[in-house]
């Protein structure tokens, strides 16, 4: 008879990326598409970033987190990975919701590229008038 381990799942998105986070209790190994954290991401800036909730509630060492990222570029990326650590930690625990909100990591970053329109060079860039 094999014991159930508790999961913790939640989705994070920022820009064109989405992040399947996956949480279970462990001793903090983190898993980025089948690769290790280190070699995912390279810089020390995205590292910090995509595990700030983990860091301010204090669960860096408690959990390993297997994610499974799709779209986007590095940065995006790391940030969709945030968003679903944080909703993961949230349904672990319904009392960390107040510091996760007030830190903004329960926030979608909804920004996203304006599309170019018709006539146009660009989004907002328009071709050089002329009087004459």
């Amino acid at each position: 008879m094999t014991k159930r381990v508790a999961r913790y799942y939640g989705t994070g998105k920022r820009k064109t990326s989405i992040a399947r986070v996956y949480m279970k209790a462990g001793s903090g190994v983190v898993i980025v598409n089948k690769k290790s954290f280190d070699d995912y991401f390279c810089r020390e800036t995205l590292k910090t970033l995509a595990v700030q909730p983990l860091e301010l509630t204090s669960n860096r060492t408690n959990f390993d987190i297997y994610a499974n990222i799709t779209g986007g570029g590095m940065s995006g990326q790391a940030g969709a990975m945030r968003h679903g650590i944080a909703r993961a930690l949230l349904e672990m625990n319904a009392d960390l919701r107040a510091p996760l909100r007030k830190a903004g990591f329960l926030t979608r970053d909804s920004r996203i590229k304006e599309r170019k329109k018709y006539g146009q060079p660009g989004a907002r860039k328009r071709f050089q008038f002329s009087k004459r």
